[in-house]
């Protein structure tokens, strides 16, 4: 069911909010700061291969497949992008994206760089990209130890990948360091503010412009 909307006089396409960053830096925690912060974002819950972690919820951090099964749904052009991240498959199904863009609503992606380059050479006038850099690499195997869901070896590997995933950023139209959550998360927000308000995405403002134009004022 769609989350309720404010009164806007404006329709809008809906945008496709990426937010990519190496394990530990910071990405997931925004993001869920985002979608309790603000009801007009839905996020985009991906497939995966990967292992279901402890604290993880079939359906509401990913949907949990084999690797036949995301084989088939990858060879069918049900997903709108895919990517292979340590050794596990991730993907975006491609109906319930476009549905929601559609009907104005805004899509969050928490996926990494290869998932991002996808999206934006299919996507691409949808597509608003954010990277987070952790503040230094210490702090990133510090914060990865301390989310104490991962044994030495993956983090090991997840280190490892990390200047792999950093080298990336050029890419991205927008990128923070996450030194500070609570900055580093105002400032998503004030990229998302702005982004929302591009002419070229309020499609509805041709017919408000021309209301106003045809407005008589007595």
């Amino acid at each position: 069911m769609a989350k309720p909307r404010p009164t806007d006089p404006i329709a809008r396409r809906g945008l496709m909010l990426v937010l990519s960053s190496p394990s530990g830096a910071g990405k997931s925690t925004i993001s869920r700061d985002l979608l309790n912060d603000d009801n007009l974002f839905e996020l985009s819950v991906s497939v995966t291969t990967r292992p279901r972690r402890a604290s993880e919820i079939e359906g509401v951090h990913y949907h949990f497949v084999s690797k036949r099964e995301f084989e088939i749904r990858r060879d069918s052009d049900a997903l709108i992008e895919w990517a292979e991240v340590h050794g596990n498959l991730y993907g975006t199904p491609r109906e319930p994206a476009e549905a929601a863009l559609g009907e104005g609503r805004d899509m969050l992606f928490d996926i990494d760089w290869q998932g991002a380059d996808q999206l934006k050479e299919r996507m691409r006038g949808d597509v608003v990209s954010i990277f987070i850099l952790p503040p230094s690499m210490a702090e990133l195997k510090s914060r990865l130890k301390r989310r104490a869901e991962d044994s030495d070896a993956i983090i090991a590997t997840r280190l490892g990948n990390a200047r792999l995933e950093i080298e990336q950023w050029r890419k991205y139209d927008y990128v923070i360091v996450n030194d500070d959550l609570d900055r580093a998360f105002s400032e998503v927000k004030a990229i998302v503010l702005a982004e929302r308000l591009r002419r070229d995405r309020r499609h509805g403002l041709f017919g408000f412009v021309e209301g106003l134009l045809a407005e008589k004022i007595g």
